[in-house]
């Protein structure tokens, strides 16, 4: 079990920003003011304290943030950022940032007034709001998320090298279209924390055409473990005068599907890919001539094709 953090988004409807209250100049007292102008002299003492009541609560106020990974869980001690937005909006139609920090206890001196709480954490986040009034002000928000950990074999629990396995983790959908990018080229073993939920994960092994996808679902509080199995293989290449001979260097390599399409090419005497189970051509050129191969790949461990210069 892993305690890791994730939220909903939740915005609560804002109150409006109080408007500032004028403030007011007591007037001048005379020795012989007329009895007509009495009365108008009477609001000035009420409006004068107002005026000093409003600029005693105007000033900044305590606010103290926290966040735990899940309702009557533990207190989060370490990696979150705090941003605190007033409700009113720039130029560009955006809130305007009040306040940040990046400590798990965020201390703030804020106006009295209505904020925007954001808190993230990872690729987990929330969002609330708090009215700050005087004295002490505090807020405690609840993260549901959880990890996710994910690695990737070839069929047969065939180990894939570190180097040429990562991921990307997208919200749910029935397309692409549909989906958000949550996180984009993770490794393998790296611990992600998000908002729980599903997420659709994409493994990439090599750069070519080796490819799997599946849906996940993250618990709140708990780090779910997934590894995804490839049906593929690193495949090699070498063009050699005779069978386990010797590699020969400057050759211009093309590897083509069943259907004409180019996936692959390289210069080199040892090219290395990773190719999807099926079946495919590869061109070696050197020079003018050019030879080449039919070879099928299937899932298991690395493999190397000798395309031979005698045969052609």
């Amino acid at each position: 079990m892993l305690g890791l953090v994730g939220v909903t988004s939740a915005y609560a409807q804002q109150a409006p920003m109080p408007r500032p209250a004028p403030q007011f100049l007591a007037p001048l007292a005379t020795e012989a003011a007329p009895p007509a102008e009495a009365p108008s002299e009477t609001p000035a003492a009420p409006a004068t304290a107002t005026a000093a009541i409003e600029t005693v609560t105007s000033d900044p106020q305590p606010v103290v943030l926290t966040a735990m990974v899940t309702d009557g869980g533990r207190q989060i001690d370490q990696g979150l950022v705090w941003r605190v937005f007033t409700t009113k909006t720039d130029t560009a139609g955006q809130l305007e940032l009040a306040a940040k920090s990046d400590s798990p206890v965020a201390r703030f001196s804020l106006s009295p007034g209505n904020y925007v709480v954001h808190v993230a954490y990872g690729r987990a986040q929330a969002s609330d709001t708090i009215t700050v009034a005087e004295g002490s002000n505090s807020k405690n928000i609840v993260l549901e998320a959880g990890g996710l950990r994910l690695n990737a074999a070839v069929t047969g629990d065939v180990p894939i090298p570190i180097n040429l396995l990562h991921f990307d983790v997208l919200t749910a959908g029935t397309s692409d279209a549909d989906r958000a990018m949550v996180a984009q080229g993770i490794s393998a073993n790296d611990i992600l924390t998000v908002n729980a939920g599903t997420y659709h994960i994409v493994s990439y092994f090599g750069a070519v055409n080796a490819v799997v996808r599946a849906d996940l679902r993250v618990e709140p509080g708990q780090l779910t473990d997934a590894t995804l199995y490839h049906r593929a293989a690193q495949t090699s290449f070498k063009l050699v005068s005779e069978a386990g001979g010797e590699a020969i260097a400057d050759v211009d390599w093309t590897v083509k599907t069943t259907d004409g399409t180019t996936i692959f090419t390289d210069t080199g005497a040892f090219p290395s890919t990773v190719l999807q189970e099926g079946d495919y051509l590869v061109l070696a050129k050197r020079g003018d001539t050019v030879f080449n191969r039919e070879f099928e790949v299937t899932p298991g461990q690395p493999r190397e094709i000798e395309v031979l210069t005698t045969v052609y």
